[in-house]
């Protein structure tokens, strides 16, 4: 990459090429197979990421939003329960709470790790709650034990919203197995994307996932015969097929990904107008984005993209202040911490095919915005590894 190429947020054509020929070859097995609805394929991906998630199934579904909706719908989330969560997050793990009926209980998040704070659940708990669904954002998993002993405390259910955390630990345990559900997304752009949209809901009970097989298929066991009313949330073939071949990948690219999460660290060790993300000792954090925060981000957003350096906020709008929650009657100032990371937060490139130049670039571009003192020496080629 020449020194005025553009560093984009996210570069899947350099994944694309490392693989090229395996992908062709997974795809080209389910063209000759001629079967495109789940199948084979799915059922071989469907073990393969419960062993690696840790759990006892995995069910794969047409997305993570639907990953979320069909985990709600399995415990029988009906029009006026209630569902505490994080209120900032994707747009679908509040959503998904809404469309069928029940209402989004925001709980606020933690400062340095994004999210939600246990401290603050037990008093958004009513008679009317059902479940907590704690989101693992940004590739780190949220503090399960407190959570977990609340829940078992008032008999709630727990769903993880591991939408952007497949593979992150904490206290030795993995993204999707610590709740009662589990929700993946293999939208393109996670760290195990596929060719399209895709999901998984991960489980330890056989009688939540039996469920959650019967309403991904209409609540169909048998063809034409309908026990529960389901939807189609089946997950095809090809996906699947796909997301096998990148699977055997995941954890080369995981530790790329904090691989370069170590080396900004120490290009930006002075920078007192930066924050780094916090890392929670004893977990294995698997960047799904590595986000920074400046008092100053919009300036330095602009600064960067001027200087050919994708970056991107997550999020800009807290979930309890999108237009369509409005009539949940929140205002401004109710979810400080989150209302602050939607202002100060900033996403810079991870992926782990990033060159040493490249990072030097990026590190080199926040530095030329004012953000700290020069820049050290990059890190050498070598350091990188094959």
């Amino acid at each position: 990459m020449s020194a005025k190429s553009p560093i984009p947020l996210l570069d899947l054509k350099a994944q694309y090429a490392t693989i090229r020929d395996e992908m062709r070859s997974a795809i080209d097995r389910v063209l000759e197979s001629q079967r495109f609805i789940l199948g084979p394929e799915v059922e071989a991906l469907e073990r393969e990421i419960a062993e690696y998630s840790r759990c006892a199934h995995g069910i794969g579904v047409s997305s993570g939003t639907d990953a979320i909706l069909v985990a709600l719908m399995a415990i029988d989330i009906r029009p006026g329960d209630e569902v505490i969560t994080s209120p900032y997050s994707f747009f679908a793990t509040a959503g998904t709470i809404a469309r069928l009926g029940a209402r989004p209980v925001f709980a606020e998040i933690e400062r340095k790790t994004f999210n939600i704070d246990p401290v603050g659940i037990e008093a958004c708990i009513s008679s009317r709650t059902r479940a907590i669904m704690p989101v693992h954002l940004f590739g780190q998993m949220a503090n399960m034990t407190p959570i977990l002993e609340i829940a078992r405390r008032h008999k709630l259910y727990v769903i993880e919203d591991a939408a952007q955390a497949i593979g992150a630990e904490r206290q030795e345990r993995r993204a999707g197995s610590v709740g009662d559900i589990g929700c993946l997304s293999f939208f393109p752009s996670k760290n195990l994307g596929g060719f399209g949209d895709g999901g998984m809901v991960t489980t330890n009970n056989a009688d939540i996932a039996e469920r959650v097989r019967l309403l991904r298929t209409h609540g169909s066991r048998d063809k034409y015969y309908n026990e529960i009313l389901g939807g189609n949330f089946r997950l095809d073939a090809i996906q699947a097929a796909v997301l096998r071949v990148k699977l055997k990948y995941l954890d080369r690219w995981t530790e790329g990904r904090r691989r370069n999460a170590a080396f900004y660290r120490e290009a930006f060790s002075n920078a007192a107008s930066i924050e780094l993300p916090y890392e929670v000792p004893n977990s294995r954090h698997i960047y799904n984005q590595f986000v920074i925060r400046s008092s100053r981000r919009d300036e330095l957003m602009s600064h960067l993209k001027q200087q050919g350096v994708g970056c991107e906020v997550y999020y800009p709008v807290p979930l309890p202040h999108q237009v369509c929650f409005r009539d949940l009657g929140f205002k401004a100032g109710d979810f400080p911490i989150s209302e602050a990371a939607s202002k100060e937060s900033l996403a810079l490139p991870i992926y782990p095919e990033l060159t040493p130049e490249m990072i030097q670039r990026v590190a080199s571009a926040v530095c030329s915005g004012g953000h700290r003192p020069p820049l050290p020496c990059a890190p050498s080629t070598a350091e990188f590894g094959s």
